[in-house]
């Protein structure tokens, strides 16, 4: 065994163990507590599997699951940003870069630069894989702000129309989950959870 790649490994696994302390804004149900980020990514992960068989356009669901699992891990140093808090995305990009770098520099060389880079792709959003893992970034916060009654839209007065553009991830990666986003934010407005506009 290799002592010190061993140990960087170790260490790395150690670290992430943080990301359980970071706090999102999603309540879920049923105790409509607030998500933390570990929870986050385990559910989206589990999502994909689900789901992406038959709505993943014929994409990589190891390298989209394995996107899922490492897309947050950022926020242990840069903390979860509301999705829909402009002052927050002014320098979201420059603090999850330099957590990164930090981050995935704890482990040997050749995982910090493959980890890194599938992060580097998720943020991207180009490749069908990255598309997809970004659907279902985005679907699962949509259901527990839907399934909460929106608890967290209307604490932060979130209108229809900025759901609906930060669900358009969802229509890049799969028409059938787009039509399903859709229907759950009409139904929301109608039920009072989030506010026309």
């Amino acid at each position: 065994m290799d002592n010190e790649r061993f140990t960087r490994q170790i260490d790395f696994l150690l670290e992430l163990d943080k990301l359980k302390d970071v706090r999102r804004q999603s309540r879920i149900r049923p105790s409509l507590r607030r998500e933390n980020s570990a929870e986050h990514s385990w559910h989206i992960a589990l999502m994909a599997l689900v789901l992406g068989q038959d709505y993943g356009e014929d994409v990589d669901l190891f390298r989209v699951v394995t996107m899922l699992l490492l897309h947050d891990i950022v926020e242990i140093d840069a903390g979860d940003t509301y999705a829909y808090d402009p002052e927050g995305y002014k320098d979201k990009e420059a603090r999850e870069q330099a957590a990164a770098e930090r981050i995935f520099g704890l482990l040997p060389h050749d995982q910090t630069q493959a980890l890194r880079n599938l992060w580097e792709e998720f943020e991207q959003g180009q490749t069908r894989e990255a598309r997809f893992a970004h659907s279902m970034d985005r679907l699962m916060p949509l259901l527990h702000n839907y399934y909460s009654q929106g608890t967290t839209w209307k604490t932060h007065g979130t209108l229809k129309s900025q759901v609906q553009k930060r669900m358009a991830k969802i229509r890049e990666a799969s028409p059938e989950l787009w039509q399903f986003a859709e229907d759950i934010i009409d139904k929301a407005v109608r039920q009072g959870f989030l506010a026309e506009g």
